[in-house]
């Protein structure tokens, strides 16, 4: 007890003398400091307008009383940064990150910090030049990234900032030329190197082997070019490059080796060629190979086994070869993506794959593989994302019993494969309860698969997305697919599907009410779906627009007024069967609709004036058809062309140039000219998924396989009659 009160009397002593020896804050930095106020009016900053200033909220003093620290970081501040900062020649740490400032800072004030060791100013919204005036021979760390920053960095200023270790302008609009100067000289510090996602051109300039002490160099998103500099491979300390989505040329050299503590390699999208280094498995440490979208070609060199730690390797859309089931993938136990699509790769699927337990997401969409999809598959469990699309693999049924196995599989693209074959019925397969129990994108467009559609389908409860497109199949829709509660998209174009529109696309919930379609889980996939173009990506299924595709089938009578309750759809598409009658004035409750397509048909009537007030209507045909009437005029009706309502001799209105509907030609036979050919409308029949080409988190470079429709895909309002 006494030993207790002992140390008690000693903590009292000691804040006494702190109290006694504590000089309050520096007049001239106090009214500084509030006039450092005045420039931010809308803050949560309560500053007294006197007392110790030392002891306001982000400041801290010396024991002479001056402001050496202003750190405020996501505090709120909404305003421009005063010039009388300048005035505390004391400061050494500044951070006013995440928060709203805007404007250019003060430049000139700026060249009195001359004590500044830290500046953050990330994540604001400021403008300007870069501040070279900042001339503190002891400044270690420069954070703007996320501004609006813009112009050139000059070279002299690394020449002054010896002791530089950590610099970042990363997310701004700086151009011009990388300043050599950052690591030319021999002293080079500097840790870390951000430059990306700016418009910096030129070729990355050679020195960076000076840079002992580099462990990361980042300089992905801007316009680089030419060959990577051979003293890269120098810098020994690195663990990171990071040069994505730039024009860089040339090989991978093969002393890249030596950079053994390397864990993140990005080159992806640029103009690389040759083949991976032979003795790329010396970088042991590796956790991050991407290198997709290149020209890079070859086979998958066997040290790569050696890359033990490697949890993601892309090197999609390249010209990589040879037999893949030659690889070991058995000790790559942590990996968790693989990612092998659009290149030439043959063979069977390798069972040493079926080793890697960790892995939750594999496309190897648009190689040449070929042979059945073993059992063994259901080994990993982990297994979330599966594309195997564009290939030659074969017994669809026995993939269905393999694939079922797997209880966290979720999105299953297997278009482009099974080329006509039986669609997987009843009768073959064991639908258990937990059969596919989370599954909610399923792909099996362009395979000729033909047979009816089985009923097992009803079963996927958590079912998001059906595309069944360019397919054979024939028989009705079943009422149980129409009751899934949470499938907003469903694709069944081109196929031989016969019976009317069903009624029960009603009970599509997903589709009706607003509250249940914010119920359903659109989340984040484990790799995006690509479209046609680099632009159309899919990082999420919230990103998939609503959608029905019906078109290209043998479905007759009239379209249901119940269609109208599918006040969420974004996508509609009906063309090239065989409807009849009029078109719903229900449709105009599809206030949500973008793209309405009921081309192809034997539609009779007029078309609903009430359809102009669908004010997102983007996309619009009705071409070859037998409507009659004036074209209604006015809101979106007047942004489309004569091609959505040509074939209809009764249609009148100036956008067919025909003012009047009177003495219209009777129609003969009510029936629409011959179709034309079959490759014309897959532009409308490609269903969801890019089946070969994906990525992490930029877009692709052409030839996606199996493209989804974005809401720009529907060009045209022709269709292909099969009947």
């Amino acid at each position: 007890m006494l030993h207790l009160m002992i140390f008690h009397w000693i903590l009292l002593f000691l804040s006494c003398f702190a109290f006694l020896t504590h000089q309050a804050c520096n007049q001239f930095d106090q009214q500084s400091l509030l006039s450092f106020q005045l420039y931010i009016p809308s803050s949560s900053l309560n500053w007294p307008s006197s007392g110790d200033c030392c002891l306001w909220e982000g400041i801290t003093c010396d024991a002479s009383g001056n402001v050496t620290r202003l750190w405020l970081p996501s505090k709120g501040l909404n305003g421009t940064i005063s010039p009388s900062i300048g005035n505390l020649t004391h400061l050494s740490h500044l951070n006013l990150s995440h928060n709203r400032l805007f404007g250019p800072p003060p430049i000139t004030s700026f060249s009195t910090l001359i004590q500044l060791q830290i500046l953050d100013l990330s994540y604001n919204r400021l403008t300007g030049e870069f501040p070279s005036t900042l001339l503190s021979n002891h400044i270690e760390l420069v954070n703007l990234s996320s501004n609006r920053f813009h112009g050139l960095i000059p070279s002299s200023y690394f020449q002054q900032a010896g002791n530089l270790m950590s610099f970042n302008v990363s997310n701004n609009s700086f151009t011009g030329p990388i300043p050599s100067s950052a690591w030319i000289d021999s002293s080079c510090s500097v840790r870390l190197l951000d430059l990306s996602y700016n418009d910096f051109s030129g070729q990355v300039p050679p020195g960076l082997g000076n840079c002992s002490k580099l462990t990361s160099f980042r300089a992905g998103f801007n316009n680089l070019s030419g060959p990577l500099p051979d003293d890269i491979y120098t810098a020994t300390s690195l663990e990171e490059i990071s040069l994505p989505a730039n024009s860089l040329s040339g090989t991978i050299g093969n002393d890249i080796v030596h950079l053994e503590n390397l864990t993140v390699l990005e080159l992806y999208s640029n103009k690389f060629t040759g083949m991976i280094p032979i003795d790329i498995g010396r970088l042991t440490m590796l956790k991050l190979l991407l290198l997709h979208i290149n020209n890079l070609s070859g086979s998958l060199p066997p040290s790569m086994k050696n890359c033990t730690n490697l949890t993601t390797l892309i090197l999609r859309v390249n010209v990589f070869e040879g037999d893949l089931s030659a690889f070991n993938f058995s000790t790559l136990s942590k990996l968790k993506t693989l990612d092998l699509g659009n290149n030439n790769f043959t063979g069977i699927l390798p069972s040493s794959l079926y080793s890697c337990k960790s892995l939750t997401a594999v496309r190897l969409g648009s190689n040449r593989l070929e042979g059945q999809i073993s059992p063994d598959i259901a080994a990993l469990g982990s297994l979330s994302f599966l594309s195997l699309a564009g290939n030659n693999f074969t017994n669809l049924t026995g993939a269905i019993r393999s694939l079922m196995g797997l209880k966290n599989l979720s999105t299953l693209i297997l278009a482009e494969n099974f080329k006509n074959e039986a669609m997987t019925d009843d009768e073959h397969i064991t639908f258990s309860s937990d059969g596919f129990q989370n599954l909610q994108v399923l792909g099996l467009g362009d395979c000729q698969l033909y047979g009816q559609l089985p009923a097992w389908l009803g079963n996927l409860r958590e079912l998001r997305v059906l595309d069944l497109q360019l397919n054979q199949i024939s028989g009705s829709i079943p009422g149980s697919l129409l009751n899934l509660p949470s499938l907003f998209y469903l694709g069944l174009s081109d196929n031989f599907i016969s019976g009317e529109v069903p009624k029960e696309l009603s009970g599509l919930q997903a589709l009706v009410s607003a509250e249940i379609f914010d119920e359903v889980d659109r989340s984040y996939l484990e790799l995006p779906l690509f479209g046609p173009t680099p632009k159309e990506q899919y990082n999420q299924l919230s990103n998939i627009p609503p959608a029905i595709y019906l078109g290209n089938n043998r479905l007759g009578g009239s379209i249901p007024a119940e269609i109208g309750n599918l006040k969420l759809l974004h996508v509609l598409v009906l063309s090239g069967n065989n409807l009849s009658g009029n078109i719903p004035d229900e449709m105009s409750h599809l206030v949500n609709l973008e793209i309405l397509d009921l081309s192809g048909n034997h539609l009779s009537g007029e078309i609903p004036v009430s359809l102009k007030g669908l004010s997102f209507l983007s996309s619009f045909s009705v071409a070859d058809n037998n409507l009659q009437g004036p074209i209604p005029s006015g809101g979106q009706f007047d942004t489309f062309p004569p091609s959505s309502f040509e074939g209809n001799p009764g249609l009148c209105g100036a956008i067919v140039q025909k003012l009047s509907c009177l003495n219209d030609p009777p129609t003969t036979d009510g029936l629409s000219p011959m179709p034309i050919s079959e490759s014309s409308n897959k532009e409308l029949g490609y269903g969801l998924i890019a089946g070969a080409v994906f990525g992490l988190i930029i877009g692709i470079t052409g030839g996606a396989l199996y493209p989804f429709p974005k809401l720009k895909f529907m060009q045209h309002s022709r269709y292909n009659r099969r009947r």
